[in-house]
């Protein structure tokens, strides 16, 4: 699959407490071709060989989360699931069928598949429940759902939303996954942050400054 980097942090420019994720883009500007393969060699080779030594080998999703540091690439975690909100640019960037992908997967003939890709890349900013990571409320009505998903190259994932009495509502912390993609980042997070700006409920939140660090590395 292709890479993504997410926002922890509540607040604009990486401030305040840590959450799920408030927002992603891919490609990830920070992982080059080279540190690519040094992720490859020294993280995903010896684990997928360490299980197939313990006569444990795994068919499925293996998403690792990488933080680059300055004495090289070092695993945070590894979850047996797609990361959120990483997933969300990844996906709207996926051209080839993932049910295919995954057959293939459970099959053992992965190496039959070619995935192909959009080039342009993806934003995705989360929208989220007012007080969140901490104590919010629920239940609250979201309008323009309708106008944001008619955004040029924009959808608009649900995540902690429930239908209630013939309206969505709000129904956990990270609420919405707008999603965009662009012939830049910049206008891939200029198109998401239009969507983002016709949807609205009671305590909405999102930050700022998604894909900020990718339009600056690429200035």
């Amino acid at each position: 699959m292709e890479t993504a980097q997410d926002h922890k942090p509540i607040g604009d420019g990486d401030t305040g407490p840590n959450t799920g994720g408030m927002g992603a883009y891919s490609p990830a500007p920070l992982i080059t071709d080279s540190l690519m393969k040094q992720i490859t060699k020294e993280v995903f080779v010896p684990t997928i060989d360490g299980m197939n030594r313990n006569g444990t080998p795994y068919r499925g999703v293996l998403y690792a989360g990488i933080m680059v540091t300055a004495g090289g690439p070092r695993v945070l975690e590894f979850n047996c699931r797609f990361g959120d909100p990483e997933t969300q640019p990844i996906m709207m960037r996926l051209k080839s069928d993932l049910l295919e992908i995954m057959l293939a997967t459970c099959e053992g003939r992965l190496d039959e598949v070619t995935l192909e890709w959009d080039e342009r890349p993806a934003v995705c900013v989360v929208i989220a429940s007012g007080g969140y990571p901490g104590e919010y409320q629920k239940g609250k009505v979201i309008e323009g759902l309708e106008a944001a998903g008619k955004v040029k190259d924009v959808v608009v994932f649900h995540a902690g939303t429930a239908s209630k009495d013939g309206k969505i509502v709000t129904a956990g912390g990270r609420v919405l996954g707008v999603t965009a993609v662009g012939a830049t980042v910049a206008q891939a997070q200029a198109r998401a942050y239009e969507s983002c700006s016709l949807i609205s409920f009671d305590g909405a939140y999102y930050r700022k400054d998604i894909a900020e660090k990718a339009i600056a590395k690429q200035k």
